[in-house]
């Protein structure tokens, strides 16, 4: 099974290497990488050109926000798993992709769910935070819970039935594409007790109070857009949840 792996950068060059380097170094001979730099300034476009023979898709223009620019990775996916690697995250082995591979041909998946481990980027080995993905149901979307969607592995089908990103979301697009693909559909899924991804504090959503207020009103917006009966007091319930990633290890 071939997988595609999709990685959206812009100004990443403090990070972009260790990204590249650990989806070079996986041992599951047909994977697919495919980069999507939204026309960087600080050095990554050097560094991309320097490993342009390792990826199958290299892409360098601007774009209309995060979910544009993976929107483009999902139009040039051609495997049969396709999958997302921040540009400041990376695979916590060598063996993930073959992992995934192997439990989703063998099990008929059509989703895999792993765990992230989190990271501050001073210490990097550090792990001081875990999603774990087993938290996540279908039914649980309107109290705002998702698997970790850089641990999220999906088959084509699941792809090609619910489309793209939408591009007018800032922080929680990936939650209204998830919802989209899990919501009443009753797909074959299951979780690996792993962590798979290993991802750096501060991104878009978890950047902070200030993301944390748009991330949760986009999270009510794409429940109401996809017909998910909620409400603020449901989504903010999960938090007292979340809290225990920092020491449920």
């Amino acid at each position: 099974m071939k997988i595609s792996v999709i990685t959206v950068c812009y100004n990443s060059a403090t990070t972009l290497e260790r990204t590249l380097q650990s989806v070079a170094i996986q041992d599951w001979d047909d994977v697919e990488h495919i980069v999507i730099d939204g026309g960087s300034s600080d050095g990554s476009i050097e560094i991309l050109s320097g490993v342009s023979d390792q990826l199958h898709h290299l892409v360098i223009e601007p774009d209309d926000g995060i979910y544009d620019a993976m929107n483009k990775g999902l139009y040039r996916a051609s495997g049969e798993i396709i999958c997302f690697l921040n540009s400041d995250d990376y695979y916590a082995s060598s063996s993930v992709l073959s992992m995934v591979a192997e439990r989703m041909r063998t099990h008929k998946l059509d989703a895999l769910l792993g765990d992230v481990g989190f990271f501050y980027a001073k210490f990097p080995e550090k792990m001081v935070r875990r999603y774990r993905s087993d938290r996540f149901k279908p039914e649980r979307l309107a109290w705002g819970w998702i698997p970790a969607h850089p641990a999220l592995f999906l088959h084509k089908n699941v792809i090609h039935r619910v489309g793209r990103f939408k591009s007018n979301y800032r922080i929680a697009g990936d939650y209204e594409f998830i919802i989209r693909a899990f919501h009443g559909q009753n797909l074959r899924y299951e979780h690996i007790p792993e962590i798979l991804v290993n991802m750096q504090m501060g991104g878009a959503s978890t950047g902070g109070w200030r993301s944390k207020i748009l991330l949760n009103r986009e999270v009510l917006r794409a429940c109401r857009e996809n017909g998910l009966q909620t409400n603020i007091l449901k989504i903010l319930s999960k938090y007292p949840g979340k809290l225990l990633e920092f020491v449920d290890f």
